[in-house]
C-alpha cells in the first residue's frame, strides 16, 4: 500500500487483572494501533482506570476511551482523567467523547436523558472544553455554568496535543467533528430502542457517503483540514463464501447483500476481499481507522498481520 496507512485499534473491557494485561501485549505485539475501552456507567469497567492499567503492561500501545458519555460526566474531571493517563503511560492518551444515548446512565444519577439536540449541544461544550483544558487554557465559568474559571493546573499532559475524537451518527456532531476534532469515529448505529441500548441500523454505501460529506463540510466550514476517520466493525467473519455469510443479516435488515458487503460496519469474506473492502473504504471515504471489537479479534488478526 502505497496511501495513507490503515490501523486496526481494538475495543475491550476488563474481566480480571492477568487476562486484561495480556490483551494489551497481545495488541502491542499484533502491531494494534490503540486499546480502546467503552464508557457504561453502571454494566461495564471505568475506561481510565482500565486504561491505565493497560499502560503498565505495554510501552507503545496507544490508550483511549470510546467513548465517553459527555453527557454524564464533567469536563474537568474527564480533563484530569485523560491527563493523568498520559502522564502514567508516558504520552500514549487519547481521549473520544460522545452524546450518550443509554436512559439508565442518566436516570441513575437521578436525571432524565435529555433529547439528541440538548446531548449534542452538551458534546460540544465538554469537548470544547476538554480540549482547551488538556492545551493548558482556562475555561471561564459561564461557559460551563461553573462558579469559578476552570483550570488544569496538575497534572499536565507529557503530549502536545491529545488527540480528540467524537463518535456518532447525528448531523451536527458530524460536522462539529469535522470543524474541532482530530478524528470522527462513525459506528453505523442509528436511533436507540426502547431497552435502551439497542440500536437500529440502516446500512448503505449513500448513508456512509452522506456522513462523510457531513464530516467534510464542517472542515470546509472551519477552514481547516478533515480529520482523520474511524469505523467501527460491528461484525468479523472470515469465510470462502462472503456472499452466504451476509445473506441472513441482509434479509433481516432488509438491505440488499451488496450493500451490506460495502459498508464500512462488516468485514466478511476472506483476509485479501477484507483487505481490498479497506483499501475501498479508504480511496472512497477517507477511512484509515478501524475499530474492532475483542470478541472479533481472533478472527480479524490475520487482516492485522497483513496490515
Amino acid at each position: 500500500m502505497t496511501d495513507e496507512r490503515i490501523e486496526v485499534s481494538v475495543q475491550a473491557t476488563p474481566d480480571d487483572a492477568g487476562t486484561w494485561a495480556r490483551l494489551a501485549r497481545r495488541c502491542e505485539d499484533l502491531g494494534v494501533r490503540a486499546l480502546l475501552v467503552a464508557d457504561h456507567p453502571g454494566v461495564s469497567a471505568s475506561p481510565f482506570v482500565s486504561l491505565a492499567a493497560a499502560a503498565g503492561a505495554t510501552s507503545t500501545l496507544r490508550l483511549g476511551s470510546y467513548v465517553l458519555n459527555t453527557g454524564v460526566r464533567d469536563p474537568l474531571l474527564i480533563a484530569s482523567d485523560v491527563a493523568t493517563l498520559d502522564v502514567v503511560s508516558g504520552g500514549r492518551a487519547e481521549v473520544g467523547l460522545g452524546a450518550g444515548h443509554t436512559p439508565a446512565e442518566w436516570e441513575m444519577i437521578g436525571r432524565r436523558r435529555p433529547s439528541a439536540a440538548a446531548r449534542v449541544h452538551r458534546l460540544r461544550t465538554t469537548a470544547s472544553a476538554v480540549r482547551r483544558l488538556l492545551d493548558g487554557a482556562t475555561v471561564p465559568a459561564d461557559d460551563l455554568g461553573a462558579l469559578r474559571d476552570v483550570s488544569l493546573r496538575d497534572p499536565r499532559p507529557v503530549q502536545r496535543k491529545v488527540p480528540l475524537l467524537v463518535g456518532g451518527a447525528n448531523p451536527d456532531l458530524l460536522r462539529w467533528g469535522g470543524a474541532h476534532a482530530d478524528a470522527v469515529g462513525l459506528s453505523g448505529l442509528g436511533r436507540t430502542l426502547s431497552d435502551g441500548h439497542s440500536h437500529t441500523v440502516s446500512w448503505s454505501p449513500q448513508r456512509v457517503d452522506a456522513h462523510i460529506e457531513r464530516v467534510n463540510q464542517g472542515a470546509r466550514d472551519a477552514g481547516t483540514g478533515p480529520p482523520l476517520i474511524e469505523a467501527l466493525v460491528q461484525r468479523v467473519v472470515v469465510t470462502d463464501d462472503r456472499y452466504a455469510a451476509a445473506a441472513p443479516l441482509a434479509e433481516r435488515l432488509d438491505t440488499p447483500v451488496e450493500d451490506l458487503l460495502a459498508v464500512p460496519y462488516l468485514w466478511i469474506g476472506t483476509t485479501d476481499e477484507i483487505l481490498e473492502q479497506l483499501r475501498d473504504a479508504r480511496h472512497r471515504w477517507g477511512i484509515t481507522r478501524w475499530v474492532v471489537r475483542e470478541d472479533s479479534l481472533g478472527h480479524a488478526e490475520s487482516v492485522i498481520e497483513r496490515l
